[in-house]
């Protein structure tokens, strides 16, 4: 199959308008010229934005060519900018960062979806990196070939394609592309992991069959999150703010599935894209079987009878702050009286001791402590999970987990 025909199988079912993630490497390069050519066919809106992320002087340059680039296609274009803070690691908040970028920009011109440059050898470099790292079947297994987050749906169509078919599509055409000069610095783990492949090669591990094996491991999650998805069923219940595990049913599951629900959990409840590493998960649902309560990725887990309470950690949210019409720690929005200057932060202790009746709302204690509340700079003006509504009911937005559907 041709990379046009994997384009076209993977879009077929999708209406503009579309966007497309343009870097100007080889890969997004090539996703661009035939989601051209798929969206001139189909009659749909294509539109493209490039991420300057302002870490290489070639940057601007790159997205300039782009840009010329959409223009002579017909494609609207837009360029993106990202600054680091100096926080975190560089990569990782890039990474984070394009996606905020790309999501903003995204609905704010109403697109269908997003599609991203990803390939077969994206596939096979990050299933040998994580080989690497020790993953499971969840981090071996195929990137998702479509996903929705931060309100958007995210594609990508190119999973099927090695980036040399791709680069062989743009020289036919006639195309440049953009070479960055990381991709070749040693430093890196994915420029070491390319140099790796290589030398697999003669053995008969290419990149080819290593995308084949993380396709099959992607069968086997899905099949292993049905199991999932049933044993919460069964298991896992909100309680106000917080999560409900049942240790019946929970412990006559596996190992493996004991490992993913209860990750699964810890991660809705803290707020991280992903679940702890198996290890720290697995020793934290022992101590709560053995009676002990432990924290974990900004989560309290505490242990009652006959189940297990998964609760948010006071000390995670303290500085977390805003307009009392947004969305509070990813989840809550507070809906009532709103005015301006009022604000969404946790209880705490302060707020907690202005609330008479919240041991009647039969929360413990701690979970309340890191409840949203109504504040009017230091004057508590509704903590509705502690019995002082005045007014104002909260709303979990975020239901994303399969365990809160």
């Amino acid at each position: 199959m041709t990379p046009k025909e994997h384009l076209f199988q993977a879009l077929e079912g999708q209406s503009g308008p579309l966007g497309i993630a343009v870097s100007g490497g080889s890969d997004s390069t090539a996703l661009l010229h035939l989601a051209a050519d798929w969206a001139k066919e189909q009659g749909c809106l294509l539109h493209a934005a490039t991420v300057n992320h302002g870490l290489r002087d070639e940057a601007a340059a790159e997205c300039a060519m782009v840009a010329a680039q959409c223009a002579a296609l017909g494609v609207s274009h837009q360029t993106l900018h990202w600054t680091w803070n100096g926080a975190g690691n560089l990569q990782a908040e890039a990474r984070a960062g394009r996606y905020d970028a790309l999501a903003e920009w995204a609905c704010s011109v109403k697109l269908t979806a997003v599609a991203l440059g990803h390939t077969q050898d994206d596939v096979a470099e990050t299933f040998l990196m994580r080989l690497a790292r020790g993953s499971g079947v969840t981090g071996l297994a195929q990137m998702q070939p479509a996903w929705c987050e931060q309100e958007m749906n995210w594609l990508r169509p190119l999973l099927g394609c090695s980036r040399v078919a791709l680069r062989e599509v743009l020289e036919l055409r006639g195309v440049l592309w953009a070479e960055d000069k990381s991709n070749s610095d040693r430093r890196f783990d994915r420029v070491k992991t390319r140099a790796a492949l290589d030398a697999l090669a003669p053995l008969g591990i290419t990149r080819e069959t290593l995308a084949e094996t993380a396709a099959r491991l992607g069968s086997a999650r899905a099949a292993l999150d049905r199991l999932v998805q049933e044993l919460a069923q069964k298991a896992v219940h909100l309680d106000g703010p917080d999560l409900i595990v049942s240790s019946e049913p929970l412990m006559n599951a596996s190992e493996e599935t004991q490992q993913r629900l209860f990750g699964q959990a810890i991660a809705w409840i803290g707020q991280s894209a992903y679940p702890p590493r198996r290890q720290a998960t697995l020793s934290a649902l022992e101590a709560a079987c053995d009676g002990q309560k432990k924290t974990l990725n900004g989560c309290l887990i505490v242990p009652e009878a006959g189940q297990i309470r998964i609760a948010r950690e006071l000390v995670a949210v303290e500085a977390v702050r805003c307009a009392s019409h947004e969305v509070w720690d990813g989840r809550f929005a507070l809906h009532g009286p709103h005015q301006a200057g009022y604000t969404i932060a946790a209880l705490s202790e302060a707020g907690l001791a202005l609330c008479e009746t919240w041991r009647e709302t039969g929360l413990p204690r701690a979970s309340l402590l890191a409840s949203p509340a109504v504040w009017d700079k230091s004057k508590l003006v509704a903590a509705p999970l502690a019995g002082f509504d005045e007014g104002w009911r909260v709303e979990i937005v975020r239901k994303d987990a399969f365990f809160c559907q």
